[in-house]
């Protein structure tokens, strides 16, 4: 900032009788210095900023003080503090304090507080009370100090139960406001900003807030660009506003200096947006949370009837043009806190601490208009007036006084107000309208036709008066999507006006979009009619629906257009009004039947005529128009008449209640078809109606009983329809309404709402084909509605049912209030302030789910692509089989459909041509006919077809699912070279598949690269390969991954630090084994180009079977990846997200547009916004670390905050920042520190720690621990406590179970102890069961059935099996303190997993037969297991035929069991068992005749041959059993022991135990040894 010697004198603003306050540009560091040392003077001058400003700023201070210090002894000490609201505490403050003891200073220092309103507020609060008040001097840098916090004296800190509540008013010797500094100013912070400004000329002139009103474009421009002198444009306008503010507020305060009344006004806003902040800070802005404030302050001086409706739209208008949030259900306010909710009861308990209050006497700033507020100081609230604008829903009580006879002004038609925006912006001069309905719709209307060049505009006589200057029509392209929200008027009028615009050197189109429900409202026909028109029209993502991108096309073609108009006349509309300026003269022909809504398109003609374009219709042919060309010629002034659909809900509570009301301008000579509603619905139901010209007065019956209508068509008012149905309900006998099937397509669906709806009163309707049936009844046989009232987003429910709510025989709670905001805003006021309706505001949204709900599974059919030969067939019967889906081969489908195979259909007479065609038809036809529930292979060759590519990437552009299946190239290559049963490839197969290669990418939005050669097992059969059903579990929203382990006290990740997966295949299973997850660090490979990089995360998935998270740590970040190389990086999250990796690691540093980006397209991947700190610059004590914080909670499902530890002290530092974070919001974070001094950071992190591993080459961070440490220092520091494990039964001296498990908890790092509790009496073990410190136990012999009655609960296979041979302790707290005790079989378990080692395959024919040899109770598990696998029949060989019996009886019919009695029966049966389990002691010789039956069994599978046969010997005492010798006669009989299932089913008890899952072979390895 250059030396402003020669300049004039910087502009002095006088407070408290003095000229402090001095504004200019470039004040710094000069003129400051040479002030302070001048008029200042002092031996010591202290500094204060934030860590952000000082590099840039503090030095030149430095430099220029040391040069020009008159007193050589004077010095400048420096001190830099966090930046952020979270620093504004009682720690920095005493931080701050001790700093400056520490260096000697005394009463004579001056403090300089450089910076926001932190600093501000905060240094001031030092000053105030170091030394009992020492000089300062403020210097803002931020446009919210300059113009509110640095002027008058308040400072303060915050406290946990809200902001400024401890400070002191200590008034500061100078204020330097340098206008340079906002150069620098982010842009969030600029717009921060504004909202100070905007609330200073809200309360105190009119004129400036015209000014700010008129220069939001300009100045978000400037604010927004880049480069430097980014505000030379507004250079100005800025010095205007900030002097401007400033002086009213010196002005507010040198009247009332401590707050007595007057500068009360300044906090209008801030009582309810100081509560806003408290509970959303820091996240949101002060100025967010204050604009949001003054919102919602606005609607309660509306509500309380002290500001006029049109007065709360112009503040909510202004403040939203300048980019501020208005509600907490903005979209950025959702993002930028994760969504945390605000209760209204808690905001109500922050705003009990207001300053401003009496007491327990709400105060708060009401505005009577803008520049003017209703008292001169702040007005006594009752709460229930707060509570009503707060909350989302609202109570409605029954009843009005009865002798009420009322006037009500309706607001401005939207019909109508629509309208006179489009012709009077596109029309030529100026015209004043009147009346404009000051609505959600018209805002959009507004801000669209405005951003379209197509209007300037601005407010008079209070916003009363909207004054626009037309600009003839000529429209430019947007380079910013036009955002609609849920207005579906202007949905349609602009589609038409879009296609006016002219081009521009930086948009050739315009795109139109709005909200979800939006997005669902037809405007095909609209837009078919366009398009042959000769305007260019894409679809972006649903057909028929917006958004939509709209060509330039500088106006239509014009001639003849044909439309039809059997769906809205809304269509219609836009067309008449955009016609005049075609580049011909238009003929609009209505065609498909008669037009709905007729009225409304009248309408259209009427307000044409009023601005000078005359219409013609044709003579000759029924609904059709002709329209010259021309330009509208705008009228001076334009009122638009009352909303006669809104004016039905005044009328109608007349009409229930018995009163009378009176609207004052809609007659019978309304343009708008629904002020016929007096007469033709009102009038016949029994009301006494009076209407003229230009009023409607209804008087209700004044026995409340109303006349059903037996029949009545309401095609000219059809929104009414919804009013009078809530009158047919109280209205005795049956009421049928047609004509308005166009009700279905609106907000929601009307007819099925209301039907819906009006149950919860206990009145029955009937949907007809174009209307509803209403069985109307007396008013006192209506039924309370138990639950609330949906109101489906829509503003015509709402008032609908508020009306019938005054007739309801109890309170009825209606939901989304504000939605009433879509074309009455004012309806609640109007209710409760003139009709007297007892109004309560319920708080519905915050006592809902507020954890983010899982995502839901997909419903929508899958499209499967890929080369031939990659494995799309099984891949897709893999997909259907997990779903549970339908699965259509779309070859075989076309080949059936054809009645010929494909080689046939290619050699025909259509050829190759012919065959793409049906190709894509088919494809086309099964998009549509079967939507949900399916799976479709496509054949690898439809990419080829352009038209099939659209259809693809629509489907996928729209939510559904397309999966590319790739494998290996070479081995598809091998297996299409052999392949003859489809047509040969003309040219060379890899040629073929690289030109297809980005085509399949395109068309796809998941890809699974399959791991399994083409030939192997897993492929062959019918089994689905694990790493398979994981991806489908991630990719349809099954996965509940970060459920489970946030359930988990203790879980980890180990951090990979391989170059190259395939040289690690062996050690990788071990590696990850006591694992949550496993993460591959893509950084540290050798290889990171996305083909590779998809090769390793498929290997990953297969060799682990653990969710992966994928990270590519930049250098910055202490890892290896490039930090400029955006594009790489961003490719590779792209890949991830396509092969549904569990977590993704995003760096908070990524810009906003990547971390949007992926956030966006993340579909069911849990993101971990990540932020590491390797040099150790952030401090866990200050606020250093909430920056990163707060950009991580925005995008983050989880948040990941890596520090560096120079102390045992910066871990305690750590664990008090992360309780207090995870006390204010939910998501999980993994909070760690670094280096050797941040090991026990890692220890007590607890959720998903990040690990490392003996095997692995090296770490992948300083001070990285393996989970077995981790678990071992739990337990030295107590967070473990050892547990007791046991075995029951007797004998069970020489069982191997101790081995075992003691030998895994060693392994793992756990501090338990199992042993033997020996004992055939269950009264034994009782005790232990109940001990606190009981752990768990197995069960044998001969406890296995007696210990279930000791049990909480048993798992179905128990109940089934009859045993229990594990017991499972869970924590419970409904059982008074005991543990839950859960009985489960994991023998059956443990046959599964040997039997599955050993080849054996799941089938799923039903007709693959086993056998099981004895009748005991192991017998039984075996038999469990079999069915598992799919086996039936199921045969039993046992010495005893009639237990043998009894046994097979006792299991379900679906087992198939069977017994073989003999080997004549074994020698006749027809399927071949493949798999035996013997259960028999071995040792004592085997039965004779079972042995005959058995050999007989065995010998009849000879003939099986090679096909694999598998003796699962559960005895293995000697080694050759005696079955086993019976086995080894007939010969090829693979045998496994007994020993392990010993060890599979204590290894699936050591992981129901712990949650942790060691390899199966370490557990064999205990209990049989080392071979």
């Amino acid at each position: 900032m250059a030396d402003a010697a020669a300049a004039p004198p910087p502009q002095t603003i006088s407070i408290l009788g003095e000229p402090n306050i001095v504004v200019d540009h470039a004040l710094w560091p000069n003129y400051i210095v040479q002030d302070l040392t001048q008029n200042l003077a002092s031996s010591t001058y202290v500094l204060i900023t934030d860590t952000n400003l000082f590099d840039t700023y503090v030095p030149a201070f430095q430099q220029r003080f040391e040069a020009s210090k008159p007193n050589p002894a004077a010095r400048l000490l420096t001190y830099a503090i966090p930046p952020g609201e979270a620093s504004k505490s009682r720690e920095t403050k005493a931080e701050i304090e001790d700093w400056l003891l520490s260096h000697q200073c005394t009463r004579d220092t001056v403090i300089i507080a450089v910076g926001g309103g932190v600093i501000g507020d905060m240094i001031g609060y030092v000053a105030a009370t170091f030394m009992r008040g020492v000089r300062f001097v403020q210097v803002p840098t931020t446009l919210l100090a300059m113009v509110d916090s640095s002027i008058g004296g308040k400072t303060a800190i915050d406290t946990p139960m809200g902001k400024n509540l401890v400070g002191a008013f200590w008034q500061p010797r100078r204020i330097f406001i340098d206008l340079a500094f906002l150069e620098t100013l982010p842009v969030r912070e600029f717009i921060n900003g504004m909202a100070e400004v905007v609330k200073t000329a809200a309360i105190w002139d009119e004129k400036e807030f015209t000014v700010l009103e008129e220069s939001a474009a300009t100045i978000l421009s400037s604010v927004r660009s880049k480069g430097r002198n980014r505000l030379q444009p507004i250079k100005d306008v800025l010095r205007r506003i900030v002097t401007g503010s400033a002086r009213v507020k010196a002005e507010v305060v040198s009247s009332d200096e401590r707050e007595g009344g007057l500068r009360n006004l300044l906090n209008f806003g801030h009582s309810i947006g100081h509560a806003i902040e408290a509970l959303l800070t820091p996240q949101l802005l002060h100025g967010e949370a204050v604009a949001i404030g003054m919102v919602k302050e606005a609607e309660l001086a509306r509500f309380l009837g002290v500001l006029r409706p049109e007065a709360v739209a112009r503040l909510e208008k202004c403040i939203a043009s300048y980019g501020l949030p208005t509600s907490l259900k903005d979209k950025r306010v959702i993002s930028l806190t994760a969504g945390k909710k605000c209760p209204v009861d808690v905001l109500l308990k922050k705003m009990a601490v207001d300053k401003k209050n009496d007491g327990s006497q709400k105060k708060i700033v009401l505005l009577s208009a803008i520049g003017k507020t209703y008292e001169a100081k702040a007005s006594s609230v009752d709460d229930k007036s707060i509570r009503i604008v707060l909350s989302d829903s609202v109570e409605v009580s029954p009843g009005i006084p009865a002798d009420l006879r009322l006037t009500i002004t309706p607001p401005g038609s939207k019909s109508i107000s629509n309208r006179a925006l489009i012709l009077a912006a596109l029309g030529s001069g100026s015209c004043r309208i009147r009346n404009l309905l000051h609505s959600d719709d018209t805002e959009y209307m507004l801000s669209a036709v405005s951003t379209l060049g197509g209007t300037s505009y601005s407010w008079e006589d209070g916003g009363q008066v909207l004054v626009v200057e037309g600009n003839s029509g000529q429209l430019k392209a947007s380079d910013e999507p036009l955002y609609i929200g849920n207005a579906g008027t202007a949905s349609r009028f602009l589609t038409t006006v879009a296609a006016l615009c002219a081009p521009t050197d930086t948009a050739t189109t315009t795109v139109l979009t709005g909200n979800a429900r939006m997005k669902l409202r037809p405007i095909g026909p609209l837009v078919d009619a366009l398009r042959t028109n000769g305007v260019a029209i894409d679809y972006l993502e649903r057909e028929k629906s917006l958004p939509l991108r709209i060509n330039a096309s500088n106006g239509l073609e014009g001639g003849e257009i044909e439309l039809a108009a059997t769906v809205s006349s809304q269509y219609v509309s836009s067309i008449l009004m955009a016609a005049p300026y075609a580049k011909k003269a238009v003929t609009l022909r209505l065609v498909g039947g008669k037009p709905i809504s007729q009225p409304y398109i009248d309408m259209t003609i009427s307000m044409m005529k009023s601005f000078g374009i005359h219409v013609t219709p044709s003579a000759d042919e029924p609904d059709t128009y002709h329209i010259p060309q021309g330009v509208y010629q705008n009228p001076a002034e334009y009122t638009v008449e009352s909303d006669a659909s809104s004016a039905t809900y005044p009328l109608a509570v007349a009409a229930i209640t018995g009163t009378t009301c009176t609207i004052p301008n809609i007659g019978s000579k309304s343009l708008q078809g629904d002020a016929q509603f007096a007469v033709k619905i009102l009038e016949p139901m029994g009301c006494e109606v009076h209407q003229d010209d230009y009023t409607t007065t209804v008087t209700g019956p004044k026995s409340g009983n109303l006349k059903a209508l037996p029949s009545v068509d309401m095609t000219t008012m059809t929104d009414a329809f919804l009013t009078a149905t809530v009158l047919a309900a109280v209205a005795e006998g049956t009421t049928e309404i047609t004509g308005i099937a166009n009700q279905r397509v609106k907000e929601c669906n009307r007819i099925l709402a209301m039907k819906d709806q009006l149950a919860k009163f206990g009145v029955v309707c009937n949907e007809l084909e174009d209307g509803i049936q209403i069985i109307g009844k007396p008013r006192e046989s209506l039924t309370a509605p138990k639950e609330s009232i949906h109101c489906y987003d829509d503003h015509r429910v709402a008032m609908s049912f508020s009306v019938l709510s005054l007739a309801a025989p109890g309170p009825v709670l209606i939901t989304e209030r504000e939605c009433v905001g879509k074309t009455w805003p004012g309806w609640w006021d109007v209710l409760s302030q003139q009709f007297k309706a007892n109004l309560e505001g319920v708080d519905t949204e915050s006592s809902r789910e507020t954890k983010p709900k899982a995502p839901a599974g997909i419903q929508r059919s899958i499209f499967v692509v890929g080369m031939r030969g990659a494995g799309k067939t099984t891949a897709g019967k893999w997909v259907a089989k997990t779903l549970g889906w339908k699965f259509m081969d779309l070859d075989h489908e076309l080949e059936r459909r054809a009645g010929m195979t494909i080689p046939e259909m290619i050699a025909g007479p259509r050829g190759w041509d012919g065959f793409r065609e049906d190709e894509v038809n088919l494809l086309r036809d099964v998009i549509q006919a079967h939507p949900n529930g399916y799976v479709f292979s496509c054949g690898g060759g439809l990419v080829e077809t352009p038209a099939a590519r659209e259809l693809l990437k629509s489907y996928g552009a729209n939510g559904g699912l397309v999966l590319l299946v790739q494998r290996d190239t070479d081995q598809v290559v091998d297996y299409l070279s052999q392949d003859k049963t489809r047509p040969a490839y003309t040219t060379e197969i890899r040629e073929v598949y690289e030109r297809r290669r980005p085509w399949y990418r395109e068309c796809s939005n998941f890809l699974y690269y399959s791991p399994h050669s083409q030939g192997s097992a897993s492929v062959a059969e019918a089994e689905i390969p694990e790493d398979f059903t994981r991806f489908v579990s991630v990719i349809s929203g099954k996965s509940r991954t970060l459920e489970t382990v946030s359930k988990k006290k203790h879980s980890f990740f180990v951090s990979l630090t391989l170059p190259d997966l395939n040289d690690a295949v062996d050690i990788l299973p071990r590696v990850t084994a006591d694992c949550d997850a496993v993460e591959l660090r893509v950084d540290l490979l050798k290889d990171q180009q996305p083909q590779a990089v998809m090769k390793q995360v498929s290997l990953l998935r297969h060799l682990t079977g653990k969710p992966i998270i994928f990270t590519v740590r930049s250098e910055s970040q202490g890892g290896k990846f490039p930090d400029d190389n955006n594009e790489l990086r961003l490719a590779l999250y792209r890949l991830a997200l396509r092969m549904g990796v569990e977590y993704l690691d995003l760096e908070v540093t990524l810009s906003d547009e990547v971390l949007q980006h992926v956030r966006e397209s993340r579909r069911h991947t849990v993101i971990i916004t990540s932020h590491h700190d390797p040099a150790g610059a952030l401090s866990w004590k200050n606020a250093s670390w909430i920056s990163a914080y707060n950009r991580a909670l925005q995008y983050g499902d989880v948040i990941k905050l890596v520090g560096t530890a120079r102390s045992i002290e910066d871990n305690f530092d750590l664990i008090r920042f992360k309780s207090r974070m995870l006390a204010a919001q939910p998501t999980p974070i993994i909070a760690l520190n670094m280096g050797s001094a941040g090991k026990l950071s890692r220890v007590l992190n607890g959720f998903l720690t990040p690990v490392s591993h003996p095997a692995l080459p090296f770490k992948a961070a300083p001070g990285q621990l393996s989970a077995a440490e981790i678990r071992q220092g739990l337990s030295l520091l107590g967070e473990i406590e050892p547990k007791s494990f046991y075995l029951f039964g007797k004998p069970i001296s020489k069982s191997r179970s101790p081995a075992l498990h003691n030998t895994l908890f060693s392994q793992v790092g756990l501090p338990h102890e199992y042993k033997r509790l020996e004992t055939d009496k269950v009264e034994d073990v009782v005790e232990v069961l109940r001990s606190a410190d009981f752990g768990g136990a197995s069960v044998t012999i001969p406890l296995k059935q007696d210990i279930m009655a000791h049990l909480d609960d048993v798992t179905e296979a128990v109940k089934i099996i009859g045993a229990v041979n594990t017991v499972i302790p869970t924590a419970d707290e409904s059982l008074g303190g005991r543990q839950r005790l859960t009985g489960d079989n994991t023998d059956w378990k443990g046959m599964v997993h040997v039997l599955r080692q050993a080849g054996v395959k799941a089938q799923s024919g039903g007709d693959a037969s086993a056998v099981v040899v004895g009748a005991g109770g192991t017998s039984r598990a075996a038999i469990f297991a079999l069915h598992s696998l799919g086996f039936k029949p199921i045969y039993v060989v046992a010495r005893d035929a009639s237990k043998a019996q009894s046994l097979a009886s006792s299991f379900p019919a679906e087992y198939g069991v069977q017994v073989v009695a003999s080997a004549a029966e074994a020698e006749a049966i027809a399927s071949k068992p493949i798999v035996s389990i013997s259960t028999v002691p071995a040792d004592k010789p085997i039965d004779a005749g079972v042995e005959e039956i058995l050999g007989a069994v065995f010998k009849s599978t000879s003939d099986l041959q090679g096909q694999s046969r598998v003796l699962l010997e559960m005895a293995y005492h000697p080694p050759r059993t005696p079955v086993i010798q019976v086995a080894e006669k007939v010969g090829d009989w693979k045998t496994i022991t007994g020993l392990e299932v010993l060890a599979a089913q204590g290894w699936y008890q050591f992981e129901a135990w712990t949650g942790i899952k060691p390899l199966y072979s370490d557990a064999l390895e205990a209990v049989v040894g080392k071979e």
